[in-house]
């Protein structure tokens, strides 16, 4: 798709919703911290080559347009999780799946896979990508605004959510920021609906984020939580964290 109806399809999508109002679990001095690596993540993206890149990634050949979150230093925090939690036979889902990494994973491990993401420039990738490592036939990719084009329900849920909460600018800020967690909020209130009864999540997130945000959501959606991979990694004098959440259903309350 041309990247003029890319981005009209994006803001059709994107028009508001009678969604909870977010509001930060951060002081003003964190919000502008994270303003300003989001802003100096954005220009040095802006300015890197626009060819796609090119990853080998846990046995995986990844082809990444330059509009589409790479594969990173702490990636296989979440890669290797799925490796770890996904069996054969079942049914896993994979939201917002970017390039596809990880629903190429999932269906490797002979797992049934959808994948969808709200970017058509994310899903022509991942349909790539499942081609290019021979997966085509193991992976339904789709387009779709959350559980927009999604009916079923699955065993595992993978989530890998942009971190920040910002009005994206294009297509290449989709990767990194959601506007209000407008999506982020909409996953949590409507991901149990679809899920098995002893399904669970795989969430990767950081505190680049408002990580206390997401630790409401899980709570507040009924779901335990247990931290499955953590890394931290400096930023000038600030320590990031890094955190892959298993997450599990806590009973529904009568």
């Amino acid at each position: 798709m041309p990247l003029a109806g890319a981005l009209a399809s994006l803001r059709c999508m994107a028009e508001p919703r009678e969604d909870p109002e977010f509001r930060t679990t951060l002081t003003p001095e964190e919000v502008a911290r994270i303003r300003r690596w989001h802003e100096d993540a954005y220009q040095a993206a802006k300015g890197e080559s626009v060819r796609p890149r090119s990853y080998g990634y846990l046995g995986l050949r990844l082809v990444v347009p330059c509009e589409v979150q790479p594969i990173t230093g702490v990636s296989h925090l979440l890669g290797e999780a799925v490796l770890r939690e996904v069996h054969a036979g079942e049914r896993v889902l994979d939201m917002g799946t970017g390039c596809g990494v990880n629903a190429l994973l999932a269906a490797g491990q002979g797992a049934q896979v959808v994948a969808v993401d709200v970017s058509p420039l994310a899903v022509a990738a991942a349909r790539d990508n499942a081609r290019r490592n021979h997966l085509a036939g193991a992976v339904d990719i789709r387009q779709s605004d959350v559980f927009s084009a999604v009916r079923e329900r699955f065993d595992l849920i993978i989530f890998d959510p942009p971190f920040r909460w910002f009005q994206p600018r294009d297509l290449l800020e989709v990767a990194t920021s959601d506007h209000n967690y407008r999506t982020l909020t909409k996953f949590f209130l409507e991901v149990r609906s679809h899920l098995t009864p002893s399904g669970r999540l795989l969430v990767f997130f950081g505190s680049s984020g408002d990580l206390g945000y997401l630790r409401w959501l899980v709570g507040h959606a009924g779901f335990r939580q247990e931290v499955v991979a953590r890394a931290e990694l400096a930023r000038g004098d600030q320590l990031v964290e890094y955190l892959t959440l298993r997450l599990t259903q806590a009973p529904s309350r009568p």
